[in-house]
């Protein structure tokens, strides 16, 4: 390896928040008195308020030029921590979001598209919808999608939810009430099913990194009413018997249920319907190339299913008749909607944006390169001092994605992995993912290559945790106090979460600072 860490340091500035900045008289934008015809058709507009809403004095605003706000909030930007640098954040697929998709989201033909409008003038927009329903089909096998989901709990939820109704329309439900889970499925799927009223059986994992047939045998019964999991799961292991699950699953009458959130070393090698899945999900906001939620959202989920269990998903479902696309409310079955409307547009826009710019061989490459990008990075971090790989003996496959330890680096140094993730961003590296709640391999951390970085880059992330690992053992004090080149420094812990402290307005700052 070659590359090693850059020279970095965030910049720091001090600046005011917004309330304290301005001039009186200031003004970012000077409107032009009203036209005579509206100054006569509207002589006094306060009066068209109702004296129960007018405002008895101004609002407290800052007073300010559009530069002065713009670059303030340049500013500010420049100092935040997180998701500005390289970005290798595992378990959820984080991909550069092409600017064309964004410019492409942004125009008036998208964002004055309401929901209510009439289906004559939404033409264009359900068929974006209906052609990204078609290409999830492809990539699954499944027989309808709908993308009302705000993300993928809300998907997992939706899963929830259809089950129950199915098992109900056969008059099964007061005796199916249990979905099976493993422990190292994303916790969204165990929370969701116990949401809907359903009994949570979680399975362990063997010593393949992965539950054993035997424990999944021993739970299904009479009273199994589905299967949710991931695979990959959360430590990248795939689990191969997946097929004689399902099998297994349909054999006690149950369902099956796939999370793709990570699809990304998957995607076109399998789908969920040939490995015997009922219905699955995909992140629209992760693996298709739209901004992950909470750091640019908003998100959808996408969920899919068979045609069995079509008429219970919420509605509407996009549909065409002809050559006209139109809402079909029209689903007696429906397990009613799980949101408003029919889901966030410009991310089903920007998704299927992506999915036509890549292609199928370019999904398939995408795919390809995720899988030799984890496999190379596995390769460096495992030589790196104090760097374990969870069950190291096992030889269930790693793919886009791989759960490591650094316990005996903390063993040795007394240095944690919040020392590491801190330390990190004092290279410009956005701090690595750590793992769902369990923790069920001490200290850990789960880096997923994607298809996006090259291999310099990949080489650059190593060559930081090897920097880290040589502090570590030479001077922990100095892993232990950073970041050191960020704008901000350690934060006292529970600061943040001191409601003495703690302001989201202008009034409660005041307030609570005097």
């Amino acid at each position: 390896m070659t590359t090693a860490p850059k020279e970095y340091h965030a910049p720091v500035w001090n600046e005011p928040v917004i309330m304290e900045m301005g001039h009186p008289g200031r003004r970012g934008v000077l409107f032009e008195a009203p036209e005579a015809a509206v100054a006569r058709s509207v002589p006094d507009p306060i009066a068209m308020i109702p004296e129960g809403l007018r405002r008895r004095n101004p609002p407290a605003l800052p007073e300010m030029s559009e530069p002065e706000v713009l670059y303030h909030y340049l500013r500010l930007s420049q100092q935040t921590l997180g998701m500005m640098g390289m970005s290798i954040f595992g378990t959820c697929t984080m991909k550069y979001n092409a600017q064309i998709n964004e410019a492409l989201a942004w125009r008036p033909e998208v964002t004055h598209v309401h929901p209510l409008q009439h289906e004559d003038t939404l033409q264009g927009a359900l068929e974006i919808v209906h052609e990204m329903d078609l290409a999830l089909r492809e990539l699954s096998g499944m027989d309808q999608f709908v993308f009302q989901a705000g993300g993928g709990a809300e998907a997992a939820y939706i899963n929830a939810v259809v089950t129950r109704a199915y098992h109900a329309s056969r008059g099964e439900l007061k005796q199916r009430d249990e979905i099976i889970t493993t422990i190292q499925t994303h916790p969204s799927s165990a929370a969701t099913a116990a949401a809907a009223g359903f009994k949570v059986i979680t399975l362990m994992l063997g010593e393949n990194g992965y539950p054993t047939l035997d424990s999944l045998k021993a739970a299904l019964s009479e009273r199994t009413a589905g299967l949710m999991v991931n695979n990959p799961d959360d430590m990248g292991v795939y689990n191969p018997e997946i097929k004689e699950w399902t099998r297994l699953v349909h054999e006690a009458g149950g369902l099956c249920f796939y999370d793709h959130a990570n699809f990304n070393g998957v995607m076109s090698k399998l789908r969920a319907s040939e490995l015997g899945f009922d219905a699955c999900m995909f992140m629209l906001h992760k693996t298709f190339g739209a901004p992950k939620s909470g750091v640019g959202g908003p998100a959808v989920g996408a969920y899919g299913c068979s045609a069995k269990l079509a008429p219970f998903l919420p509605t509407p479902i996009v549909a065409k008749m002809d050559e006209r696309y139109f809402l079909d409310f029209d689903r007696p079955q429906s397990v009613g909607k799980i949101r408003e409307f029919w889901g966030n547009f410009q991310v089903i826009l920007k998704a299927y944006a992506w999915v036509r710019a890549m292609g199928a061989d370019g999904i398939a490459q995408a795919a390809d390169i995720s899988v030799l990008g984890n496999n190379y990075m596995e390769k460096g971090l495992l030589a790196i001092r104090g760097v374990t790989r969870s069950h190291p003996d096992a030889t269930s496959p790693r793919l886009e994605m791989t759960r490591y330890s650094l316990e005996k680096l903390h063993e040795d140094t007394g240095v944690d992995v919040h020392d590491v993730l801190n330390r990190m961003t004092d290279f410009g590296i956005d701090a690595m993912w750590t793992s769902h709640e369990p923790w069920l391999v001490p200290e850990p951390f789960t880096p997923e290559a994607g298809e996006m970085y090259g291999k310099e880059d990949l080489d650059r992330w190593i060559s930081v945790i090897s920097r880290i690992s040589d502090e570590a053992y030479s001077d922990p004090e100095k892993v232990k106090t950073s970041p050191h080149n960020q704008s901000i420094h350690r934060l006292k812990p529970g600061d943040t979460d001191d409601p003495k402290l703690r302001a989201m307005t202008w009034r409660a700052y005041k307030k609570k600072r005097g």
